[in-house]
């Protein structure tokens, strides 16, 4: 479970590219789909050994000037109120705006870590400068270069050194967090599901600070329900606001296990649903798709169940062994099979192969279509093995990693998904020196 920070400021002061300098260097490790450029306001970075979530506020705001005002305002209270900590950035070539001052007013009021970076800071002049944003009133400052990167070792070991501890317990239970957009459903599908049953439930002030925590304990399952639906709804922010659900969802993905992800069918899988597909796929977490409002789907001649469920699929490729159910909050079907199925995905999740009976299976199906050759050069895999992490990992020992192309690993994850059930969950191929 990673902490959370957010980059905040006007536009055009530097955050993307400090954002992007931040995560550069883990997605082209971590984000396996190559060309994958989907949500690209959001990442993980690590600094001495601490991992936490970054999420660059800029790539949401949309509008002119004027609007600017309003929405980098409800940006910033969100952002107080959802991470952990703030990174809020200014420009020493403008110097302190009237804009500025509003963001520091806020973050003074807030009781949140914050760090004052003053970007474009490349020259003893400019670090002279940048003294005038002392006058925000928000104690020192951190100056830096997101371009060239100097400045910005001094500003994360002062970050993470405030970051909380988020240990998990062991032999906790396992946490299923109800996702989507707004007015999906989440909140009907989570009462449909506790509903009249609030006797058995026990309210757990939630580690998630003010998503309710929900112990479950029927049918035989016990697991607790991490509830983003019914968080405190604050009126100043506009419902459809991408950057809020978003927001949302980033919390409660992190401290999940499985994502049940509600998608209004009447509404499509759009791009505000993907990103929150692709949010719980980079987290690595369990994914179950549940379709809700099928009942009010109009025309259902041309647009049969079959047909929709492969637009998801084409949307989410090349991720697609993912359950897809079609569930109704409103009559309570399959609203049972959605929670068997996200206990069968956490199971698939926690799965761990033996080494031989790995290899046993593995060695033989690489024999048969072995890597191809690149540059001339044979690349032979001699053996493999589960690595043991909290979700699948595999590692691959060969003579010649560097030359395994990311669709012959796309086919070795194929192969592993047909031999063993890793159904709704992601996992990471690796190709290691022997």
């Amino acid at each position: 479970m990673s902490a959370i920070v957010a980059i905040v400021g006007r536009p055009n002061v530097g955050k993307s590219t400090f954002f992007n300098r931040l995560i550069q260097r883990r997605e082209a490790i971590v984000d396996a789909v190559s060309g994958v450029t989907r949500d690209r306001h959001y990442g993980k970075s690590d600094w001495n050994g601490k991992e936490f979530s970054l999420i660059d506020t800029g790539g949401y705001v949309l509008g002119s000037d004027d609007i600017f005002e309003q929405e980098i305002d409800k940006q910033v209270e969100l952002a107080i109120e959802e991470a952990d900590a703030i990174i809020f950035m200014v420009n020493v070539e403008d110097g302190v705006t009237g804009m500025d001052e509003d963001v520091a007013n806020l973050l003074r009021k807030a009781n949140k870590p914050s760090f004052l970076a003053v970007n474009k800071v490349d020259n003893g002049k400019r670090a002279e400068d940048a003294v005038e944003f002392y006058s925000l009133g928000l104690g020192e400052y951190f100056t830096l270069s997101s371009i060239s990167g100097s400045g910005t070792g001094d500003l994360l070991d002062a970050l993470v050194d405030v970051l909380p501890e988020h240990e998990k317990e062991e032999n906790e239970l396992p946490r299923f967090a109800v996702v989507g957009r707004p007015n999906a459903g989440k909140s009907s599908f989570i009462n449909a599901l506790i509903g009249e049953e609030r006797y058995i439930v026990t309210d757990i002030a939630g580690t998630t600070r003010d998503s309710i925590d929900t112990k479950y304990n029927r049918f035989g399952f016990e697991f607790n329900l991490v509830d983003t639906a019914g968080i405190r709804r604050k009126a100043k922010v506009k419902e459809d606001l991408e950057f809020y659900s978003v927001m949302r969802s980033v919390r409660a993905i992190e401290h999940s296990d499985v994502c049940l992800l509600v998608v209004d069918a009447t509404r499509s899988f759009d791009g505000q649903v993907a990103n929150i597909f692709w949010l719980a796929h980079r987290n690595n977490k369990g994914i179950v798709i549940l379709v809700n409002k099928w009942d009010l789907v109009e025309d259902k001649e041309t647009n049969t169940m079959k047909h929709f469920e492969q637009k998801i699929r084409e949307v989410i490729e090349p991720f697609v062994d993912v359950p897809i159910l079609f569930i109704s909050v409103l009559t309570k079907q399959r609203i049972f099979k959605a929670i068997e199925t996200a206990v069968q995905v956490y199971q698939n999740r926690s799965r761990k192969i033996a080494t031989s009976k790995f290899n046993d299976t593995m060695l033989p199906i690489i024999e048969h279509y072995p890597p191809p050759a690149y540059k001339g050069k044979h690349v032979k895999i001699k053996f493999c093995m589960q690595i043991p992490t909290h979700y699948p990992q595999f590692a691959f020992y060969c003579n010649l990693p560097q030359y395994v192309r990311e669709p012959y690993k796309r086919y070795l994850e194929n192969k592993l998904r047909e031999e063993f059930d890793f159904s709704g969950v992601p996992m990471s191929i690796f190709m290691r020196k022997k």
